[in-house]
């Protein structure tokens, strides 16, 4: 969401205010002070993350990756996602595009003693989005929930993570095949999930920055070729599907450099048996050196090249090169402006080190996430080449930080800005 994709629904820092901007009309278990906060419609991103980290922990260094544990919940981070894409076609050729995300955030750093059975410090939040190409249809869908009740929660063994009747359930004590099923209205998956790699650790072992200062980042780790098979419900039409699957998790405490104004998202997979992860965080536009006036390449912007064998290769910002060929306008205007929010709609991506040059292009153009957090999250098509051979694919794109209008918060407040969409 913001950031999260998927980092990504992502998404990582207004994932919180939201989230907690929502569940506030209905729950009624906060203090009077947590109410206080919670009832100012109009404070701004900069505002609500001020000083909201403290007494979580942080991302601060490497550690020791446990599986299945750490496919569970980490409740002493502030937020946490559990992010699945894919790209799938029925034997005919009909082409969908997915994503389902869940999303935990913790109203406290400690548990709060109450006698209600509601009680609880944390929420969750779960974007579900299908994209059906053939007629260019857009469905979006979002829940929201308290982690009272079994009403939402996410545990290791057995791995599950699930929002009411949305669920991810390992099918084995090692969480792999693993089920996603969600569904709404007339649109529903039916999913099951294989991995042909072993778990890639993103970053530092893991340990994935986002900008300077300590603890500016995520324990990160994905699986990165999932086999998918399954049913697709959609318009009243059952379609039996296959195709990959993509699946990152992240957890963290950390908010953005005060520069940065959000990120460009990549996860591709190629017919060669590769994949290419890669984030480009993007400074706040400065009319120097930058084209499409919303940010240049931050340094800290990082990626993943995985080999067919599973072997990784790490990438700096200084390796990759992006450029922006298209644009899209949304249709849904912004809070300020009746306009609608640019993004970027087409790429070249090119990483000169291993003779890669790529163009991305959107199966279609609108994949906006009209939910609480607006955002791009959508199915790509990948042409290009590597050492002069093919390198085609699919893959998803999550855009975050596009909006009209960029106002600057008190550097005091700790937050890198505030959005306007």
């Amino acid at each position: 969401m913001t950031i999260s994709p998927k980092r990504r629904l992502h998404i990582f820092l207004s994932l919180s205010l939201v989230t907690l901007l929502a569940v506030s009309a209905s729950v009624t278990l906060f203090s009077s002070s947590e109410e206080k906060f919670l009832a100012q419609p109009s404070m701004s991103l900069a505002q609500a993350l001020g000083g909201g980290t403290t007494g979580f922990a942080r991302a601060d260094r490497p550690r020791v990756f446990t599986f299945p544990d750490d496919h569970g919940q980490h409740p002493a981070y502030r937020t946490e996602w559990w992010y699945y894409t894919g790209n799938l076609e029925t034997q005919a050729g009909r082409h969908f595009g997915f994503q389902l995300t869940f999303f935990r955030t913790a109203l406290s750093p400690k548990e709060v003693v109450r006698a209600s059975a509601w009680s609880t410090r944390q929420v969750y939040m779960a974007h579900f989005a299908l994209s059906d190409v053939a007629p260019q249809q857009f469905h979006v869908f979002q829940r929201l929930s308290r982690a009272a009740l079994a009403l939402a929660g996410a545990s290791a063994t057995p791995f599950r993570v699930w929002l009411e009747d949305w669920s991810v359930e390992g099918q084995t004590a090692t969480a792999l095949p693993m089920r996603l099923r969600a569904g709404q209205d007339d649109v529903w998956l039916d999913l099951t999930l294989t991995s042909d790699k072993p778990v890639v650790l993103q970053g530092d072992n893991g340990l994935s920055q986002k900008g300077g200062g300590e603890g500016n980042a995520s324990y990160y780790y994905s699986l990165t070729r999932l086999q998918t098979s399954g049913v697709i419900r959609v318009g009243g039409e059952e379609f039996q599907v296959q195709g990959l699957s993509w699946m990152d998790r992240e957890w963290s405490t950390s908010v953005l450099h005060d520069t940065l104004v959000g990120w460009d998202w990549f996860a591709l997979q190629f017919s060669t048996g590769q994949e290419l992860m890669f984030y480009q965080l993007r400074q706040a536009p400065s009319g120097q050196g930058d084209q499409d006036g919303q940010g240049v390449m931050d340094a800290f912007s990082r990626g993943t090249l995985i080999e067919p064998d599973g072997t990784t290769q790490p990438l700096s910002s200084d390796m990759v090169q992006i450029e922006v060929l298209e644009t899209w306008r949304s249709p849904r205007a912004g809070r300020s402006s009746s306009a609608g929010v640019v993004y970027p709609a087409k790429w070249r991506l090119r990483i000169p080190s291993q003779d890669i040059d790529l163009t991305i292009t959107p199966h279609m153009p609108n994949q906006e996430m009209h939910t609480l957090i607006r955002y791009w999250e959508g199915a790509v098509r990948v042409q290009g080449s590597q050492h002069g051979q093919r390198l085609d694919g699919h893959g998803y794109v999550e855009l975050t930080g596009y909006s009209e209008k960029w106002i600057r918060p008190q550097p005091r407040l700790g937050a890198d800005f505030e959005r306007d969409s």
